[in-house]
């Protein structure tokens, strides 16, 4: 019977003799390992200069990361073949089929955030430079990312919001197009001409600093308001924001100028408190005399 000494040197024997027998095996798979590293890279580097190519950068480096990093874990389970032998690729095969469906439920959210990454990046509903408005966010798109677009808030502010949300909701893009549209309603009295005022009001808006000429300014009467009627002036600027604020400051000065040469000022609501006095039933007028009785009122004190 062998000695406790003797059955642990057997031992240590028996790994070093293993290990080098497995040396040649973990150079091999060292060697293949790197192999598909730099495979890797040079496929992330390829699949975004295709990409890039079609000026789509931000979908190429998406997808470049994301073959790179296939073809390494490819490679890890090459390495796993080679180093240990008795492990079979079906049985691997087997082991990842499980181990996909607990990482994708565990990770659903993320890999749902990533596939609409990749279709928001091809579709390009928006790209790097729009702004876009999503619930109640709103600001400059600066990046999209696998999991979440970045964008810049008007105020200085960073928002990361989920792709799955973007792709999923409804969104607005305000410079899709080149122009957008402003407006403002201005209440005039009763009295005045609303075709002569709104007039007054696109002679003064033609010739306004950042105002579109095409489609150009217009305005109309639109409804009628408890103070007089309503003019909604419209005119067109370009869609970026500063742009748009500043149009529309430059395009409300010019119409109260231009009102204000013609005589025209702007209506308000006028209203007329009446005070009851509870100890000898009197209605007090505005400024505290005593309104007359109305007729039926008296005729009922009088019965």
């Amino acid at each position: 019977m062998q000695q406790p000494e003797q059955l642990t040197t057997s031992k240590l024997q028996s790994m070093v003799e293993g290990f080098f027998w497995v040396l040649p095996n973990i150079g091999i798979g060292l060697a293949v390992l790197a192999g598909f590293w730099i495979g890797g890279l040079a496929a992330r580097r390829a699949v975004l200069f295709a990409f890039t190519r079609r000026r789509r950068p931000d979908l190429g480096a998406l997808l470049g990361g994301f073959a790179r990093w296939s073809l390494i874990f490819a490679g890890i389970l090459v390495f796993a073949t080679i180093v240990f032998p008795s492990v079979k690729p079906s049985d691997l095969l087997a082991t990842l089929g499980v181990g996909s469906l607990a990482v994708g439920l565990a990770f659903r959210d993320i890999l749902q955030n990533w596939f609409s990454g990749v279709l928001i990046l091809y579709s390009q509903p928006f790209r790097v430079g729009d702004q876009i408005v999503s619930g109640a966010h709103e600001g400059t798109v600066e990046q999209v990312e696998a999991r979440a677009t970045i964008i810049k808030t008007y105020d200085g502010q960073r928002v990361l919001i989920p792709n799955s949300n973007l792709y999923t909701r409804s969104i607005i893009v305000r410079t899709h197009f080149p122009l957008r549209r402003s407006q403002a309603d201005v209440t005039i009295g009763y009295d005045k001409d609303p075709d002569a005022v709104a007039a007054a009001a696109v002679r003064a808006l033609s010739g306004v600093e950042g105002i579109a000429k095409d489609p150009p300014p217009d305005a109309r009467a639109w409804e009628f308001g408890e103070a007089g009627v309503t003019l909604r002036v419209r005119w067109w600027t370009d869609s970026v924001r500063n742009k748009v604020v500043t149009g529309q400051g430059r395009a409300i000065a010019a119409i109260r100028k231009a009102m204000r040469e013609d005589g025209v000022d702007l209506a308000f609501p006028t209203r007329i408190v009446m005070l009851h006095d509870e100890v000898n039933g009197d209605h007090l007028g505005p400024r505290g005399e005593v309104a007359p009785r109305r007729a039926n009122g008296a005729a009922r004190e009088g019965a």
